[in-house]
């Protein structure tokens, strides 16, 4: 994600990619020891998600004596530079994470196994208790995607929800807001104004409404606006729709004009991440991925949807990573034994959702899980009702690549500063981006041949 942090050196990254290379080098190996089966897991996370995992890889091997995994773990900001340079060496691990963004990619160059055969015959993975966003995400049928077989398996369903200081509401003497119906964009826009303070008198601000970082934040805003970035058929590029404009807009008038959100300025001297850290944002995104480190936050805080736009309805999108096997491993049934037990394992989930890295991949467990309300955040429904009832992928995730989304965002600096309208901005994209989406459409037809 956008917050996290810690790029390696140049010489720390020659290093890491030789290592996992190496470690990939003998996709399902077999061991010396008397015959034990070994395979190679490749992933990534943050440090408490890594400890999550291979603490459960170390418990799969208790369970399955004959089998041994060696684990090969990056940052998240390397690992699809590793993933692809293993791709590329011919060298891929046994077991892999993967986004759904590249599915298709991945099941035309014979990268994945068709996981469907053997998930079919596995009496213990039950398909109707995991969230069904998360399964239809790895489906491809040769044409579309979210369709078909499955070539991957939901490490987790990541909904992005809106988080709120709640100590700083109850200081200021603000209602709290409701959990159940959505702000307007007027009502958002009022209280953060409210909660923008300078609270020691220094004559700078030093307390905001929020703090949003575009790349992850614009969807809530342009969807619940009734636009778009892409049409249904996946095919036109519709960010010029001004409903997206008023959106973008939005949120850039936030710091430039009511001036609720840190200035440039402001975010040099201290990042937003670590300003809602400290307890100085009123608003702030929260992920599953955040619930260990929100553990120790100095303030009480908690879940509401995102704010409406003109179609009255909150809206965000739901992440997920999938776990994946390759097409050449050695020990297929031993591979998508590990996937299973990494994703819809009781045992494996179990251990995973107590280390709070995410939320359970079952249904029946997540809503357990839910009705929690003595672990913070005390509305954890909100994460179920994004996955259940209004999440969304991100725009790219069903296109052959991400490269005309990604160019978007590369460029919106002056909209953010105030030096150029959102409506001037995105006629200025529009054509770019088509331009690249019918590249990567005219990639993927050649991919199949």
């Amino acid at each position: 994600m956008a917050k996290k942090k810690g790029w390696l050196t140049l010489l720390s990254l020659i290093l890491v990619c030789s290592a996992v290379l190496t470690g990939c080098g003998k996709s399902g190996s077999s061991s010396a020891e008397g015959g034990t089966k070994e395979l190679t897991f490749m992933f990534r996370g943050g440090p408490d998600e890594q400890t999550a995992y291979k603490n459960v890889v170390k418990q799969f091997e208790k369970d399955h004596p004959n089998i041994k995994v060696k684990t090969v773990i990056t940052t998240g900001d390397q690992y699809a530079t590793k993933l692809k340079a293993a791709i590329t060496g011919n060298k891929l691990p046994d077991v892999f994470y993967f986004g759904s963004g590249d599915l298709k990619a991945y099941v035309n160059g014979g990268v994945l196994m068709n996981l469907s055969p053997y998930i079919e015959k596995n009496k213990n993975i039950d398909l109707n208790n995991i969230w069904k966003y998360g399964v239809d995400l790895y489906r491809y049928d040769g044409n579309m995607a979210g369709q078909g077989d499955i070539y991957g398996m939901p490490k987790d369903v990541g909904p992005f929800a809106l988080g709120y200081n709640k100590t700083m509401f109850e200081k200021a003497g603000i209602p709290l807001p409701d959990k159940d119906k959505p702000m307007t964009w007027a009502e958002f826009l009022d209280v953060q104004k409210k909660l923008t303070k300078d609270t020691d008198g220094d004559g700078k601000l030093d307390q905001f409404g929020s703090g949003f970082n575009i790349t992850w934040a614009l969807q809530a805003f342009v969807w619940s606006n009734g636009a778009d970035f892409i049409d249904s058929s996946k095919t036109k590029v519709t960010v010029d729709d001004p409903k997206f404009a008023e959106a973008l807009q939005y949120l850039a008038d936030l710091q430039n004009v009511a001036k609720v959100t840190p200035s440039i300025a402001d975010s040099q001297t201290l990042d937003t991440y670590q300003r809602w850290m400290k307890g100085q944002l009123a608003f702030f995104p929260v992920g599953p991925w955040d619930m260990s480190t929100y553990e120790k936050l100095p303030f009480d805080y908690d879940l509401i949807p995102y704010p409406a736009g003109s179609t009255g309805k909150s809206a965000t999108w739901t992440g997920s990573l999938g776990i994946g096997v390759s097409k050449k491993t050695k020990y297929p049934d031993e591979a998508v034994e590990l996937v299973n037990y990494l994703t819809s394992s009781k045992e494996g989930m179990d251990a995973l959702v107590k280390a709070k890295v995410q939320i359970p991949n079952m249904v029946d467990m997540a809503k357990t899980w839910a009705e929690d309300t003595s672990t913070k955040p005390a509305n954890k429904e909100e994460f179920i009702q994004i996955v259940q009832d209004y999440g969304r992928p991100l725009p790219a995730n069903f296109t052959y690549n991400s490269e005309w989304y990604d160019l978007f965002f590369t460029d919106i600096q002056p909209v953010l500063d105030g030096k150029m309208s959102a409506a001037d901005y995105v006629k200025q994209e529009q054509p770019k981006m088509q331009k690249l989406l019918d590249k990567a459409i005219e990639q993927e037809n050649k991919s199949k041949k």
